[in-house]
């Protein structure tokens, strides 16, 4: 289970802009609340790494999560971890379609780099099932379903090849668990609290009904960053989730 202290935040924001001082002043209200950041593909195609080191410098404390689902060959991926250990990371993560010798390359790319540089490896997750599919568009791509399925097919899989954990949907949650045992860490984007619009996520849960349910970390993103007071949405979170 998550908690809210130190670098093991129970919340990762996702704040998805080009800007970087919206993204700083979301970045210094996470710090306050005791939450993580995730910064994802709109970020980082716009700001790329010196966008990332902006963030560190000023927030040094403040646990990063880098989503860019790196997906290609084992060397061209494990290169890619290399580059982005130096940003002070605590998660980044890539594709499990990718395979095993894939996520061993990069499992392997994140401690050595680290080890050479002398600072924390980031732990590296797989995405199993984007939370955008649902069973009938797994099927159209040609992955087998339903989605539980192939969910729980990744994360062992994931597992097996040295990933520290998954990123999930909240409704995977407890097979995972029961699958995968209490230290794989589930990354558990596609949350809404309670009135909440699903928006373009399908398979979404609660807060609490996640946290209840086995997640590590919840990602959350607009019902926070598009909140009138971001500080006041995370704490109705935190409470919810509690």
């Amino acid at each position: 289970m998550g908690n809210t202290t130190g670098n093991n935040p129970l919340i990762f924001c996702a704040v998805d802009t080009t800007e970087i001082d919206r993204a700083r002043m979301l970045a210094a209200i996470l710090a306050r609340t005791r939450c993580g950041l995730k910064l994802g593909l709109e970020f980082f195609s716009a700001l790329g790494p010196q966008g990332v080191r902006t963030i560190r410098e000023e927030f040094p404390q403040l646990p990063l999560f880098l989503d860019l689902k790196f997906h290609d060959i084992p060397n061209t991926v494990a290169q890619a971890i290399r580059a982005v250990v130096p940003l002070g990371l605590s998660y980044v993560n890539i594709h499990a379609a990718g395979g095993a010798a894939m996520m061993k390359a990069a499992a392997d790319a994140s401690r050595d780099e680290a080890a050479k540089r002398n600072i924390p490896a980031p732990h590296v997750l797989a995405v199993t099932v984007l939370t955008s599919l649902d069973d009938t568009a797994l099927g159209t791509v040609g992955q087998q379903g339903p989605a539980a399925v192939q969910v729980e097919r990744l994360a062992r899989l994931a597992q097996n090849s040295g990933m520290a954990g998954v990123v999930c949907s909240a409704h995977e949650i407890e097979t995972l668990r029961a699958a995968c045992g209490p230290d794989f860490i589930l990354m558990v984007p596609g949350i809404r609290p309670a009135g909440s619009a699903t928006q373009d996520q399908k398979r979404t849960m609660t807060p609490a009904q996640a946290i209840s349910a086995g997640a590590s970390h919840l990602v959350i993103g607009r019902p926070i960053t598009q909140a009138a007071d971001p500080a006041q949405a995370i704490t109705t979170i935190l409470h919810e989730a509690a």
